[in-house]
Protein backbone atom coordinates (compact mmCIF):
# COMPACT_ATOMS: atom_id res chain seq x y z
CA UNK A 1 0.00 0.00 0.00
CA UNK A 2 2.80 2.38 0.99
CA UNK A 3 4.70 1.64 -2.25
CA UNK A 4 1.58 2.42 -4.28
CA UNK A 5 1.15 5.73 -2.47
CA UNK A 6 4.79 6.55 -3.06
CA UNK A 7 4.45 5.67 -6.74
CA UNK A 8 1.45 7.95 -7.20
CA UNK A 9 3.09 10.73 -5.21
CA UNK A 10 6.12 10.56 -7.45
CA UNK A 11 3.86 10.53 -10.50
CA UNK A 12 2.06 13.68 -9.32
CA UNK A 13 5.39 15.33 -8.53
CA UNK A 14 6.76 14.48 -11.98
CA UNK A 15 3.66 15.88 -13.63
CA UNK A 16 3.90 19.06 -11.54
CA UNK A 17 7.57 19.52 -12.37
CA UNK A 18 7.01 18.94 -16.08
CA UNK A 19 4.20 21.52 -16.11
CA UNK A 20 6.31 23.95 -14.09
CA UNK A 21 9.24 23.43 -16.47
CA UNK A 22 7.05 24.02 -19.53
CA UNK A 23 5.61 27.17 -17.93
CA UNK A 24 9.06 28.41 -16.99
CA UNK A 25 10.33 27.75 -20.49
CA UNK A 26 7.55 29.88 -21.98
CA UNK A 27 7.66 32.61 -19.34
CA UNK A 28 11.42 32.97 -19.64
CA UNK A 29 11.32 33.28 -23.40
CA UNK A 30 11.88 36.92 -24.35
CA UNK A 31 9.02 38.93 -25.76
CA UNK A 32 8.37 40.52 -28.15
CA UNK A 33 8.85 37.78 -30.72
CA UNK A 34 10.59 38.32 -34.02
CA UNK A 35 8.81 35.70 -36.08
CA UNK A 36 8.12 34.65 -39.63
CA UNK A 37 5.13 32.90 -41.16
CA UNK A 38 5.87 29.58 -42.85
CA UNK A 39 3.14 30.28 -45.39
CA UNK A 40 2.42 28.01 -48.38
CA UNK A 41 4.01 25.05 -46.65
CA UNK A 42 1.25 23.09 -44.93
CA UNK A 43 -1.57 25.24 -46.31
CA UNK A 44 -1.16 26.02 -50.00
CA UNK A 45 -1.46 29.58 -51.32
CA UNK A 46 -0.96 29.23 -55.04
CA UNK A 47 0.12 32.82 -55.71
CA UNK A 48 3.26 32.18 -53.67
CA UNK A 49 4.47 29.37 -55.96
CA UNK A 50 2.23 29.15 -59.04
CA UNK A 51 4.31 26.38 -60.63
CA UNK A 52 2.83 23.89 -58.15
CA UNK A 53 -0.32 23.94 -60.30
CA UNK A 54 1.39 23.54 -63.69
CA UNK A 55 0.75 19.80 -63.97
CA UNK A 56 -3.03 20.03 -63.56
CA UNK A 57 -5.06 19.35 -66.71
CA UNK A 58 -7.57 22.15 -67.32
CA UNK A 59 -5.94 24.15 -64.53
CA UNK A 60 -8.14 27.13 -65.40
CA UNK A 61 -11.16 25.07 -64.32
CA UNK A 62 -10.36 24.42 -60.68
CA UNK A 63 -12.84 24.19 -57.85
CA UNK A 64 -14.58 27.51 -57.29
CA UNK A 65 -13.78 28.99 -60.68
CA UNK A 66 -16.69 31.11 -61.89
CA UNK A 67 -17.88 30.57 -65.46
CA UNK A 68 -20.60 31.89 -67.74
CA UNK A 69 -22.05 30.22 -70.84
CA UNK A 70 -23.38 32.13 -73.85
CA UNK A 71 -25.34 30.27 -76.53
CA UNK A 72 -23.66 30.95 -79.87
CA UNK A 73 -26.99 30.48 -81.65
CA UNK A 74 -29.09 32.78 -79.46
CA UNK A 75 -26.28 35.08 -78.32
CA UNK A 76 -27.81 34.85 -74.85
CA UNK A 77 -26.43 33.58 -71.54
CA UNK A 78 -27.55 30.56 -69.57
CA UNK A 79 -29.27 31.68 -66.40
CA UNK A 80 -30.44 30.00 -63.20
CA UNK A 81 -33.71 31.88 -62.85
CA UNK A 82 -34.02 33.76 -59.53
CA UNK A 83 -30.46 32.69 -58.70
CA UNK A 84 -31.60 29.12 -58.07
CA UNK A 85 -34.60 27.10 -57.00
CA UNK A 86 -36.09 27.26 -60.47
CA UNK A 87 -35.53 26.49 -64.15
CA UNK A 88 -32.49 27.14 -66.31
CA UNK A 89 -33.09 29.48 -69.26
CA UNK A 90 -30.99 31.23 -71.93
CA UNK A 91 -32.43 34.71 -72.19
CA UNK A 92 -29.89 37.19 -70.79
CA UNK A 93 -27.91 39.57 -72.98
CA UNK A 94 -25.53 40.36 -70.12
CA UNK A 95 -24.11 38.11 -67.46
CA UNK A 96 -24.06 38.85 -63.73
CA UNK A 97 -24.87 36.80 -60.61
CA UNK A 98 -27.68 34.57 -61.86
CA UNK A 99 -25.73 33.84 -65.04
CA UNK A 100 -22.55 32.86 -63.18
CA UNK A 101 -21.80 29.30 -62.02
CA UNK A 102 -19.14 28.13 -59.57
CA UNK A 103 -17.47 24.85 -60.48
CA UNK A 104 -17.15 21.88 -58.18
CA UNK A 105 -14.59 19.75 -59.94
CA UNK A 106 -15.15 15.98 -60.07
CA UNK A 107 -12.28 15.26 -62.43
CA UNK A 108 -10.48 17.14 -65.19
CA UNK A 109 -13.59 17.43 -67.38
CA UNK A 110 -16.67 16.81 -65.18
CA UNK A 111 -18.19 19.27 -62.73
CA UNK A 112 -21.13 20.29 -60.61
CA UNK A 113 -22.49 23.78 -61.31
CA UNK A 114 -23.28 25.78 -58.15
CA UNK A 115 -25.56 28.80 -58.62
CA UNK A 116 -25.71 32.05 -56.67
CA UNK A 117 -28.09 30.79 -53.97
CA UNK A 118 -25.65 27.89 -53.34
CA UNK A 119 -27.85 25.22 -54.98
CA UNK A 120 -26.79 23.02 -57.89
CA UNK A 121 -28.11 22.48 -61.41
CA UNK A 122 -29.50 18.99 -61.94
CA UNK A 123 -31.06 16.86 -64.63
CA UNK A 124 -34.62 16.07 -63.56
CA UNK A 125 -34.46 12.42 -64.59
CA UNK A 126 -31.57 10.37 -65.97
CA UNK A 127 -33.71 7.98 -68.03
CA UNK A 128 -36.61 9.95 -69.44
CA UNK A 129 -36.31 13.60 -68.45
CA UNK A 130 -34.26 16.27 -70.16
CA UNK A 131 -35.28 19.31 -68.12
CA UNK A 132 -32.81 21.26 -66.02
CA UNK A 133 -33.51 22.90 -62.67
CA UNK A 134 -31.21 24.60 -60.16
CA UNK A 135 -32.72 23.35 -56.91
CA UNK A 136 -30.39 20.67 -55.58
CA UNK A 137 -28.74 21.14 -52.18
CA UNK A 138 -26.40 18.17 -52.41
CA UNK A 139 -24.70 17.22 -55.68
CA UNK A 140 -24.51 13.62 -56.89
CA UNK A 141 -24.75 11.89 -60.29
CA UNK A 142 -27.71 13.91 -61.62
CA UNK A 143 -25.83 17.14 -60.85
CA UNK A 144 -22.65 16.11 -62.69
CA UNK A 145 -21.95 17.53 -66.15
CA UNK A 146 -19.05 17.14 -68.56
CA UNK A 147 -17.49 20.15 -70.28
CA UNK A 148 -16.09 19.25 -73.72
CA UNK A 149 -13.68 21.89 -75.02
CA UNK A 150 -13.00 22.55 -78.69
CA UNK A 151 -9.43 21.68 -79.70
CA UNK A 152 -8.93 24.99 -81.52
CA UNK A 153 -10.73 27.20 -79.00
CA UNK A 154 -10.86 25.81 -75.45
CA UNK A 155 -13.52 28.31 -74.44
CA UNK A 156 -15.87 27.00 -77.10
CA UNK A 157 -17.65 24.16 -75.31
CA UNK A 158 -20.45 21.65 -75.25
CA UNK A 159 -21.98 20.41 -71.99
CA UNK A 160 -22.87 16.73 -71.65
CA UNK A 161 -25.57 15.88 -69.12
CA UNK A 162 -25.75 12.70 -66.96
CA UNK A 163 -28.06 11.09 -69.57
CA UNK A 164 -25.23 11.21 -72.14
CA UNK A 165 -26.86 13.93 -74.24
CA UNK A 166 -25.85 17.56 -74.63
CA UNK A 167 -27.47 20.73 -73.36
CA UNK A 168 -29.07 22.80 -76.08
CA UNK A 169 -30.62 26.25 -75.97
CA UNK A 170 -33.73 25.63 -78.10
CA UNK A 171 -35.18 29.03 -77.27
CA UNK A 172 -34.70 31.72 -74.66
CA UNK A 173 -37.00 29.89 -72.27
CA UNK A 174 -36.29 26.27 -73.19
CA UNK A 175 -32.94 24.65 -72.35
CA UNK A 176 -32.94 20.86 -72.51
CA UNK A 177 -30.41 18.03 -72.24
CA UNK A 178 -31.48 16.06 -75.32
CA UNK A 179 -29.10 16.95 -78.16
CA UNK A 180 -27.04 14.28 -79.93
CA UNK A 181 -25.32 16.18 -82.76
CA UNK A 182 -21.60 16.82 -83.14
CA UNK A 183 -21.25 20.11 -85.01
CA UNK A 184 -19.18 23.03 -83.69
CA UNK A 185 -20.93 25.66 -85.84
CA UNK A 186 -22.31 28.84 -84.29
CA UNK A 187 -25.77 27.83 -85.43
CA UNK A 188 -25.61 24.60 -83.42
CA UNK A 189 -27.83 25.02 -80.32
CA UNK A 190 -25.47 22.91 -78.18
CA UNK A 191 -22.46 25.22 -78.60
CA UNK A 192 -21.66 27.71 -75.87
CA UNK A 193 -18.96 30.31 -75.49
CA UNK A 194 -17.53 29.81 -72.01
CA UNK A 195 -16.31 32.90 -70.19
CA UNK A 196 -13.91 32.02 -67.39
CA UNK A 197 -13.78 34.84 -64.85
CA UNK A 198 -10.02 34.88 -64.36
CA UNK A 199 -10.27 37.00 -61.22
CA UNK A 200 -12.34 34.28 -59.58
CA UNK A 201 -9.80 31.48 -59.93
CA UNK A 202 -8.95 30.05 -56.52
CA UNK A 203 -5.58 28.41 -55.95
CA UNK A 204 -5.59 26.91 -52.49
CA UNK A 205 -5.21 23.55 -50.79
CA UNK A 206 -8.55 22.23 -52.02
CA UNK A 207 -7.83 23.21 -55.62
CA UNK A 208 -4.37 21.65 -55.81
CA UNK A 209 -5.30 18.37 -54.12
CA UNK A 210 -8.56 17.98 -56.06
CA UNK A 211 -7.01 19.26 -59.28
CA UNK A 212 -4.52 16.41 -59.49
CA UNK A 213 -5.66 12.80 -59.39
CA UNK A 214 -5.42 11.26 -55.90
CA UNK A 215 -2.16 9.46 -56.65
CA UNK A 216 -0.56 12.50 -58.25
CA UNK A 217 -1.73 14.81 -55.47
CA UNK A 218 -0.06 12.66 -52.83
CA UNK A 219 3.30 12.78 -54.60
CA UNK A 220 3.04 16.49 -55.44
CA UNK A 221 2.19 17.46 -51.88
CA UNK A 222 4.78 15.28 -50.20
CA UNK A 223 7.51 16.46 -52.56
CA UNK A 224 6.49 20.03 -51.77
CA UNK A 225 6.48 19.51 -47.98
CA UNK A 226 9.89 17.84 -48.06
CA UNK A 227 11.60 20.55 -50.12
CA UNK A 228 9.84 23.89 -49.57
CA UNK A 229 11.12 24.34 -46.02
CA UNK A 230 13.78 22.08 -44.51
CA UNK A 231 15.92 21.90 -41.37
CA UNK A 232 18.55 24.25 -42.81
CA UNK A 233 15.89 26.95 -43.03
CA UNK A 234 15.39 26.86 -39.26
CA UNK A 235 19.15 27.20 -38.86
CA UNK A 236 19.07 30.18 -41.24
CA UNK A 237 16.27 31.83 -39.24
CA UNK A 238 18.11 31.34 -35.96
CA UNK A 239 21.33 32.78 -37.37
CA UNK A 240 19.58 35.85 -38.76
CA UNK A 241 17.70 37.21 -35.77
CA UNK A 242 14.38 35.35 -35.97
CA UNK A 243 13.28 33.58 -32.80
CA UNK A 244 9.83 32.21 -33.67
CA UNK A 245 7.74 30.82 -36.50
CA UNK A 246 4.00 31.00 -37.09
CA UNK A 247 3.02 27.80 -38.89
CA UNK A 248 -0.31 27.86 -40.76
CA UNK A 249 -2.10 24.50 -40.62
CA UNK A 250 -5.40 23.21 -41.96
CA UNK A 251 -8.10 21.35 -40.04
CA UNK A 252 -7.47 18.19 -42.10
CA UNK A 253 -3.95 17.88 -40.63
CA UNK A 254 -5.48 16.69 -37.38
CA UNK A 255 -7.15 13.80 -39.21
CA UNK A 256 -3.93 12.27 -40.50
CA UNK A 257 -3.06 9.80 -41.89
CA UNK A 258 -6.37 9.59 -43.78
CA UNK A 259 -7.97 13.04 -43.97
CA UNK A 260 -11.21 13.45 -45.94
CA UNK A 261 -10.74 13.66 -49.69
CA UNK A 262 -9.32 15.46 -51.54
CA UNK A 263 -6.80 16.36 -48.82
CA UNK A 264 -3.58 14.37 -48.63
CA UNK A 265 -2.23 12.67 -45.53
CA UNK A 266 1.27 13.30 -44.22
CA UNK A 267 1.28 16.93 -43.12
CA UNK A 268 1.10 16.04 -39.42
CA UNK A 269 4.49 14.35 -39.60
CA UNK A 270 5.88 17.48 -41.24
CA UNK A 271 4.50 19.59 -38.40
CA UNK A 272 6.14 17.23 -35.91
CA UNK A 273 9.44 17.68 -37.74
CA UNK A 274 9.03 21.46 -37.61
CA UNK A 275 8.84 21.31 -33.83
CA UNK A 276 11.97 19.16 -33.68
CA UNK A 277 13.92 21.56 -35.89
CA UNK A 278 12.62 24.63 -34.08
CA UNK A 279 13.64 23.24 -30.69
CA UNK A 280 17.07 22.32 -32.02
CA UNK A 281 17.75 25.92 -33.07
CA UNK A 282 16.05 27.70 -30.18
CA UNK A 283 13.00 28.84 -32.13
CA UNK A 284 9.50 29.04 -30.65
CA UNK A 285 6.44 27.78 -32.54
CA UNK A 286 3.01 29.32 -32.97
CA UNK A 287 0.57 26.76 -34.39
CA UNK A 288 -1.94 28.77 -36.40
CA UNK A 289 -5.26 27.26 -37.53
CA UNK A 290 -5.19 28.97 -40.90
CA UNK A 291 -7.96 26.93 -42.52
CA UNK A 292 -10.95 26.13 -40.32
CA UNK A 293 -13.68 23.62 -41.23
CA UNK A 294 -16.13 25.24 -43.63
CA UNK A 295 -13.81 28.21 -44.32
CA UNK A 296 -13.89 31.23 -42.03
CA UNK A 297 -13.48 33.79 -44.83
CA UNK A 298 -13.99 32.15 -48.24
CA UNK A 299 -10.41 32.90 -49.30
CA UNK A 300 -7.94 30.48 -50.92
CA UNK A 301 -5.77 30.39 -47.81
CA UNK A 302 -8.71 29.02 -45.81
CA UNK A 303 -8.93 26.04 -48.20
CA UNK A 304 -12.37 27.14 -49.38
CA UNK A 305 -13.70 24.93 -52.16
CA UNK A 306 -15.59 27.63 -54.03
CA UNK A 307 -15.08 30.99 -52.31
CA UNK A 308 -18.15 30.81 -50.10
CA UNK A 309 -17.80 31.31 -46.36
CA UNK A 310 -19.55 28.40 -44.64
CA UNK A 311 -18.11 28.55 -41.10
CA UNK A 312 -20.63 29.31 -38.34
CA UNK A 313 -22.29 27.81 -35.28
CA UNK A 314 -22.65 24.39 -36.89
CA UNK A 315 -18.86 24.20 -37.36
CA UNK A 316 -17.81 25.29 -33.87
CA UNK A 317 -17.61 21.80 -32.35
CA UNK A 318 -15.45 20.48 -35.21
CA UNK A 319 -13.16 23.50 -34.99
CA UNK A 320 -12.79 23.12 -31.22
CA UNK A 321 -11.95 19.44 -31.75
CA UNK A 322 -9.17 20.52 -34.11
CA UNK A 323 -7.73 22.87 -31.49
CA UNK A 324 -8.05 20.22 -28.79
CA UNK A 325 -6.05 17.78 -30.93
CA UNK A 326 -3.28 20.32 -31.57
CA UNK A 327 -3.09 21.38 -27.92
CA UNK A 328 -2.94 17.80 -26.69
CA UNK A 329 -0.28 16.79 -29.21
CA UNK A 330 2.07 19.74 -28.69
CA UNK A 331 1.41 20.96 -25.14
CA UNK A 332 4.50 19.20 -23.79
CA UNK A 333 6.80 20.36 -26.55
CA UNK A 334 9.26 22.95 -25.25
CA UNK A 335 9.04 24.78 -28.58
CA UNK A 336 5.35 25.61 -28.26
CA UNK A 337 4.74 29.26 -27.39
CA UNK A 338 1.16 29.74 -28.64
CA UNK A 339 -1.82 28.28 -30.44
CA UNK A 340 -3.83 30.59 -32.70
CA UNK A 341 -7.49 29.61 -32.73
CA UNK A 342 -8.30 30.92 -36.22
CA UNK A 343 -6.70 33.06 -38.90
CA UNK A 344 -8.44 36.13 -40.35
CA UNK A 345 -12.14 35.49 -39.77
CA UNK A 346 -14.15 37.75 -42.04
CA UNK A 347 -17.90 37.98 -42.46
CA UNK A 348 -18.62 35.66 -39.54
CA UNK A 349 -21.10 36.46 -36.79
CA UNK A 350 -19.20 38.15 -33.96
CA UNK A 351 -21.10 36.39 -31.18
CA UNK A 352 -20.49 33.02 -32.84
CA UNK A 353 -16.79 33.89 -33.09
CA UNK A 354 -16.65 34.80 -29.40
CA UNK A 355 -18.42 31.56 -28.47
CA UNK A 356 -15.83 29.66 -30.46
CA UNK A 357 -12.93 31.62 -28.96
CA UNK A 358 -14.22 30.82 -25.47
CA UNK A 359 -14.51 27.11 -26.28
CA UNK A 360 -11.16 27.08 -28.10
CA UNK A 361 -9.45 28.74 -25.15
CA UNK A 362 -10.92 26.14 -22.81
CA UNK A 363 -9.70 23.35 -25.12
CA UNK A 364 -6.13 24.69 -25.00
CA UNK A 365 -6.24 25.14 -21.22
CA UNK A 366 -7.23 21.50 -20.79
CA UNK A 367 -3.71 20.63 -21.87
CA UNK A 368 -1.49 23.59 -21.03
CA UNK A 369 -1.55 26.60 -18.74
CA UNK A 370 1.63 28.06 -20.20
CA UNK A 371 0.99 28.38 -23.93
CA UNK A 372 -0.50 31.65 -25.07
CA UNK A 373 -3.85 31.55 -26.84
CA UNK A 374 -4.08 33.86 -29.84
CA UNK A 375 -7.38 35.26 -31.06
CA UNK A 376 -7.31 36.78 -34.53
CA UNK A 377 -9.19 40.05 -34.89
CA UNK A 378 -11.94 39.85 -37.57
CA UNK A 379 -10.74 41.55 -40.75
CA UNK A 380 -14.04 43.36 -41.21
CA UNK A 381 -14.22 44.78 -37.69
CA UNK A 382 -12.53 47.52 -35.72
CA UNK A 383 -9.22 46.39 -34.23
CA UNK A 384 -10.57 46.99 -30.71
CA UNK A 385 -13.63 44.75 -31.06
CA UNK A 386 -12.12 41.88 -29.03
CA UNK A 387 -10.30 43.92 -26.37
CA UNK A 388 -12.83 43.71 -23.54
CA UNK A 389 -13.74 40.11 -24.39
CA UNK A 390 -10.13 38.91 -24.44
CA UNK A 391 -9.36 40.77 -21.22
CA UNK A 392 -11.27 38.13 -19.26
CA UNK A 393 -8.73 35.42 -20.11
CA UNK A 394 -5.21 34.62 -18.98
CA UNK A 395 -2.22 34.61 -21.35
CA UNK A 396 -4.28 35.70 -24.35
CA UNK A 397 -3.04 37.56 -27.42
CA UNK A 398 -4.95 39.51 -30.06
CA UNK A 399 -3.58 39.15 -33.59
CA UNK A 400 -3.85 42.09 -36.02
CA UNK A 401 -2.55 42.13 -39.59
CA UNK A 402 -1.04 45.24 -41.18
CA UNK A 403 -0.49 45.56 -44.93
CA UNK A 404 -0.12 48.73 -47.00
CA UNK A 405 -2.16 46.92 -49.64
CA UNK A 406 -5.70 45.62 -50.23
CA UNK A 407 -7.26 49.08 -49.91
CA UNK A 408 -7.68 51.97 -52.33
CA UNK A 409 -6.24 54.34 -49.72
CA UNK A 410 -2.75 53.09 -50.59
CA UNK A 411 -3.11 53.31 -54.37
CA UNK A 412 -1.67 56.81 -54.78
CA UNK A 413 0.65 56.97 -51.76
CA UNK A 414 4.28 57.71 -52.48
CA UNK A 415 7.25 56.38 -50.51
CA UNK A 416 7.19 59.00 -47.77
CA UNK A 417 3.42 58.82 -47.36
CA UNK A 418 3.63 55.06 -46.84
CA UNK A 419 6.36 55.54 -44.24
CA UNK A 420 4.37 58.29 -42.49
CA UNK A 421 1.30 56.06 -42.44
CA UNK A 422 3.26 53.45 -40.50
CA UNK A 423 4.70 56.06 -38.11
CA UNK A 424 1.36 57.69 -37.44
CA UNK A 425 -1.74 55.55 -38.11
CA UNK A 426 -0.21 52.15 -37.45
CA UNK A 427 1.62 53.36 -34.35
CA UNK A 428 -1.55 55.01 -33.08
CA UNK A 429 -3.60 51.86 -33.65
CA UNK A 430 -1.07 49.74 -31.79
CA UNK A 431 -0.96 52.23 -28.93
CA UNK A 432 -4.75 52.23 -28.61
CA UNK A 433 -4.77 48.44 -28.38
CA UNK A 434 -2.05 48.22 -25.75
CA UNK A 435 -3.24 48.31 -22.14
CA UNK A 436 -1.48 47.63 -18.87
CA UNK A 437 -3.58 44.61 -17.88
CA UNK A 438 -5.28 43.63 -21.14
CA UNK A 439 -4.36 41.05 -23.78
CA UNK A 440 -1.00 41.22 -25.51
CA UNK A 441 -0.94 42.43 -29.10
CA UNK A 442 0.67 40.55 -31.99
CA UNK A 443 1.20 41.87 -35.51
CA UNK A 444 0.81 38.40 -36.93
CA UNK A 445 1.25 39.35 -40.59
CA UNK A 446 2.98 42.18 -42.43
CA UNK A 447 5.26 42.48 -45.46
CA UNK A 448 7.43 44.92 -47.37
CA UNK A 449 5.26 44.86 -50.46
CA UNK A 450 3.31 48.00 -51.32
CA UNK A 451 1.66 49.79 -54.24
CA UNK A 452 4.59 52.14 -54.93
CA UNK A 453 5.97 51.65 -58.43
CA UNK A 454 9.70 51.70 -59.24
CA UNK A 455 10.85 52.18 -55.66
CA UNK A 456 14.59 52.10 -55.02
CA UNK A 457 16.35 49.67 -52.74
CA UNK A 458 16.84 52.47 -50.23
CA UNK A 459 13.10 53.19 -50.32
CA UNK A 460 12.31 49.56 -49.56
CA UNK A 461 14.86 49.48 -46.76
CA UNK A 462 13.33 52.54 -45.11
CA UNK A 463 9.79 51.20 -45.46
CA UNK A 464 10.83 47.87 -44.00
CA UNK A 465 12.79 49.38 -41.13
CA UNK A 466 9.99 51.67 -40.01
CA UNK A 467 7.66 48.68 -39.87
CA UNK A 468 10.15 46.71 -37.76
CA UNK A 469 10.51 49.68 -35.42
CA UNK A 470 6.77 50.26 -35.00
CA UNK A 471 5.60 46.65 -34.89
CA UNK A 472 8.25 45.81 -32.29
CA UNK A 473 6.12 47.89 -29.91
CA UNK A 474 3.52 45.11 -30.01
CA UNK A 475 4.11 43.35 -26.69
CA UNK A 476 3.84 39.84 -28.14
CA UNK A 477 5.83 40.76 -31.24
CA UNK A 478 5.43 40.41 -34.99
CA UNK A 479 5.60 37.81 -37.76
CA UNK A 480 6.63 38.62 -41.32
CA UNK A 481 4.67 37.12 -44.21
CA UNK A 482 6.40 34.97 -45.34
CA UNK A 483 9.64 33.00 -45.12
CA UNK A 484 9.89 32.09 -48.80
CA UNK A 485 7.87 33.18 -51.81
CA UNK A 486 8.28 33.58 -55.56
CA UNK A 487 7.54 37.28 -55.06
CA UNK A 488 10.72 38.65 -53.49
CA UNK A 489 9.30 41.30 -51.18
CA UNK A 490 7.06 38.68 -49.58
CA UNK A 491 10.10 36.51 -48.78
CA UNK A 492 12.05 37.44 -45.66
CA UNK A 493 14.75 34.97 -46.65
CA UNK A 494 15.34 36.91 -49.87
CA UNK A 495 15.08 40.20 -47.97
CA UNK A 496 17.78 39.10 -45.51
CA UNK A 497 20.08 37.67 -48.17
CA UNK A 498 19.84 40.86 -50.22
CA UNK A 499 20.23 43.30 -47.33
CA UNK A 500 16.72 44.74 -47.36
CA UNK A 501 16.09 43.95 -43.69
CA UNK A 502 18.25 43.67 -40.58
CA UNK A 503 17.03 42.12 -37.35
Amino acid sequence: MMSNKLFYANLVLAFYLSCHYALAQTENFPLPLKAVNLGNWLVIEGWMKPSLFDGITNKDLLDGTQVQFMSTKLQKYLCAEHGGGSVVVANRTKASGWETFRLWRINESTFNFRVSNKQFIRLTNRDGGSNLVADSDSPSDLETFEILRNDDDPNRVRIRAPNGQFLQAISETVVLANYEGSSWDDSDPSIFKMNVLSGSIIRGEYQITNGYSPDKATKIMRDHWNTYIIEDDFKFMSENGLNAVRIPVGWWTTQDPTPPKPFVGGSLEVLDNAFTWAEKYGIKVIVDLHAAPGSQNGRPHSASRDGYLEWGDSYISDTVATIDFLAERYSNRSGLVAIELMNEPQGVNLESLKSYYQAGYDAVRKHTSSAYVIMSNPLDRDSKVLLSFAGAFSRVVIDVHYYNLFSDRFSNMNVQQNIDFIKNQRASDLSSLTTSNGPLIFVGEWSSDWKVQSASKKDHQKFTQVQVDVYSRAKFGWAYWAYICDSNFWSIKWMIENNYIKL
